[in-house]
């Protein structure tokens, strides 16, 4: 709960088997990292065939992340600013799909320039008004990672990126797996 308001997430996983997509609703609750998201979305195929984990925060964003046998996941992030707001966001949006370097998330202490003034009298005020401003550029508005992640699948990058509100819908339906997603929706 948010503000007097209920954040809805929405969290799918998606196998690809000789028979079709089986899908089965996922709790996210234990993931903290990438790395546990893609061993979750592993065991859910033991023959090492496609798993797409599908997750969306309704009318916010919706993410991708693709997990082909022990390949590293390749993920798509429809909105990175909004999914940076969201726990389950953190978990996709890495250093490398945020092209920063790992560890690089804030301000470097020792290259600071710590004069006197850090208790907000500081004697540059756009100087600050900048670094703000370079902070929230960190995480981009828009869409971030591998908008090729479903292209042999039937969902074309630019299909993909004009996906809005219904997307996982429509992602299901292209895939032919809308009946299989339903039933966990």
């Amino acid at each position: 709960m948010t503000s007097g308001r209920v954040t809805v997430y929405f969290a799918a996983l998606l196998a690809r088997t000789e028979d079709g997509w089986e899908a089965s609703d996922t709790e996210l609750d234990d993931v903290e990292t990438l790395s546990d998201l893609a061993d979750l979305a592993r065991e859910a195929s033991p023959d090492e065939d496609t798993v797409l984990v599908l997750i969306e925060q309704e009318n916010g964003w919706f993410g991708v992340v693709r997990v082909d046998g022990e390949e590293d996941p390749r993920i798509y992030v429809s909105d990175a600013a909004a999914a940076a707001r969201s726990s389950y966001g953190e978990i996709l949006l890495t250093d490398e799909l945020l092209g920063r370097e790992p560890g690089d998330d804030g301000a470097d202490l020792d290259a600071l320039d710590l004069d006197g003034t850090e208790d907000g009298d500081s004697d540059d005020e756009d100087a600050d008004a900048g670094a703000a401003a370079g902070s929230a550029d960190a995480v981009p508005h828009g869409p971030v990672g591998d908008a090729q992640v479903l292209e042999d699948l039937g969902v074309s990058e630019k299909e993909l990126r004009s996906m809005t509100e219904d997307a996982l819908s429509e992602i299901a339906e292209a895939l032919g797996a809308s009946e299989v997603l339903e039933t966990v929706r």
